[in-house]
C-alpha cells in the first residue's frame, strides 16, 4: 500500500481543525506579545514628584513649632530621611543614613547628601 494517498488523507482531513484551532488561539498570542512588549512599569516615583516631596516635608521640618510633640518632630525627619534615601537611589549617590542612629552623625550625613543630591543638580530649597 502506498504512503502517499494516506498521508493526505491525514493532512486533509487535519488541516481544517488545526486551522480554526490556530484562528481562535491568535488573539490571545497577541496580546501576549503586546504585554510582553510593553514598558516596564516603574517601582519608584518620578525624580521631579520626589524632589517635590522633598521640597515640602524640608519645608515642614523647618517650620515645626518650639512646642511640637517629638513623635511628630521624629515622625518628619524620618519621613524626610526615606526621600532622601530615594533621592540617593534614583541619582546614584550614596548615603549611610540606613546604618545611623539619631544625633550628630545623621545630621551631618543629611549635609552631605543634600550637598550631593544639589551638585547633581537636584534643587532642595
Amino acid at each position: 500500500m502506498a504512503a502517499g494517498p494516506v498521508l493526505l488523507f491525514a493532512v486533509v482531513s487535519v488541516a481544517p481543525s488545526a486551522l480554526f484551532w490556530a484562528a481562535l488561539r491568535l488573539p490571545a498570542l497577541c496580546r501576549w506579545l503586546r504585554r510582553r512588549r510593553a514598558a516596564p512599569v516603574p517601582s519608584e516615583p518620578p525624580v521631579e514628584q520626589v524632589a517635590a516631596d522633598l521640597r515640602r516635608v524640608r519645608r515642614i521640618l523647618a517650620q515645626l513649632p518650639a512646642g511640637t510633640p517629638a513623635a511628630r518632630r521624629i515622625g518628619t525627619r524620618q519621613a524626610y530621611d526615606e526621600l532622601l534615601v530615594t533621592a540617593c537611589r534614583e541619582l546614584g549617590v550614596e548615603h549611610r543614613l540606613d546604618g545611623l542612629r539619631e544625633g550628630t552623625d545623621r545630621d551631618l550625613e543629611r549635609l552631605r547628601i543634600e550637598d550631593s543630591l544639589s551638585r547633581k543638580g537636584f534643587v532642595l530649597s
